[in-house]
């Protein structure tokens, strides 16, 4: 669990979103630094979150580098009036090898390193990808950064599923391996809230779907 102290010591709340539908996402393909586009439900999803961040009060707005993350911001930053912060520290996953396959591609590819995977995916990465451990541990020092100037605040980061689900493991203290065991889906477009202040951190809610938030 990461301790994130805030000026004042009142806590900083993070609303996670992940983006918005890719082409990639019918046959389940690993998406990490691929730039892959959004479908058109996944405009109408960034859509959806620029509708309920206007009722919202949001003091900033934190997006990856990748395409599908920003246009899933952009609705939400400009309903806010605000100017997202692009973030290379919230880059998703990079899945090395298998980058761009299916499950069942990786297991033509490599199925001895994918069965380690699927047993331990933050202990045996995939080959030549990325240490989830360490992907976690940018993206907390991104929210660590961003809550100190922020007490009391309310901050829209929209980034990727892997690496959003690895952050609240490391975040709530809970063994990164189990990361897909506790939380088995992190829907495009839903809306997870953490609070992160001096006592550590807090889920508010989990994959809310932003259509029927107020």
């Amino acid at each position: 669990m990461t301790d994130i102290p805030s000026e004042a010591g009142e806590p900083t709340d993070f609303v996670l979103v992940r983006h918005g539908e890719t082409v990639w996402h019918a046959e389940n393909r690993y998406a990490g630094r691929t730039d892959v586009a959004l479908t058109p439900r996944g405009l109408e999803q960034a859509e959806a979150l620029g509708a309920w961040a206007a009722r919202q009060r949001i003091d900033a707005v934190l997006c990856s580098p990748l395409s599908r993350a920003r246009r899933t911001a952009a609705p939400a930053a400009r309903a806010l009036g605000l100017d997202p912060r692009v973030d290379e520290r919230l880059y998703e996953l990079d899945f090395g090898r298998g980058e761009g396959l299916t499950r069942a591609e990786m297991r033509e590819a490599f199925p001895e390193r994918l069965a380690a995977f699927l047993d331990d995916p933050a202990g045996c990465h995939l080959p030549d990808g990325e240490d989830p451990s360490a992907a976690a541990a940018r993206a907390a020092a991104c929210l660590r950064e961003t809550a100190g100037p922020l007490p009391g605040g309310r901050v829209l980061v929209v980034a990727h599923s892997t690496l959003l689900r690895l952050l609240l493991c490391r975040e709530l203290g809970i063994p990164p391996r189990d990361y897909r065991r506790r939380f088995p889906r992190l829907d495009n477009g839903a809306l997870t809230e953490l609070r992160l202040g001096r006592g550590g951190a807090a889920l508010l809610r989990f994959n809310s779907p932003a259509s029927t938030e107020s």
